[in-house]
């Protein structure tokens, strides 16, 4: 019972849905099935991510199926919605995932972020929704 109660106080927090389980391999296979689609050069946000998926799926919960990826998914092409990595703290070295861009030609400016307008994709079944479209969420960083 207290269990439930931190479960769906931490999901109030986070936005997560409390039923959606993010370790079955339905929900991340979903993930997974978009991501293997970006081509390389290009990008999708993890809000991006979530807003196609529709319920059950934030950007946080996208991230942490992310970090569950393999080497079948091209996981470094997921990054946050400013146009920066988000894997610092995650991966290591800490720069892995901005050289895995930069090395399939995204380029990346002195404050480590890519130009989405210019290297984000949206599969073509989605290009005219508005579920890519995360650009109105404010800065972490301040600015």
């Amino acid at each position: 019972m207290a269990n439930d109660r931190k479960s769906n106080a931490r999901a109030a927090q986070t936005g997560a849905d409390v039923n959606a389980d993010v370790n079955s391999p339905g929900y991340q296979e979903r993930v997974f099935e978009i991501v293997r689609r970006i081509p390389a050069g290009r990008v999708m946000t993890y809000g991006q991510l979530a807003g196609i998926l529709g319920e059950g799926y934030t950007p946080r919960t996208v991230g942490f199926v992310m970090h569950a990826a393999n080497d079948t998914v091209p996981w470094q092409r997921v990054i946050n919605s400013q146009g920066a990595c988000s894997t610092g703290r995650v991966v290591l070295p800490p720069d892995l995932q901005q050289r895995l861009l930069e090395a399939e030609g995204v380029v990346f400016d002195a404050r480590g972020r890519c130009d989405l307008s210019r290297y984000r994709w949206t599969p073509e079944e989605y290009a005219g929704d508005e579920a890519d479209d995360d650009s109105t969420q404010p800065s972490l960083f301040g600015d």
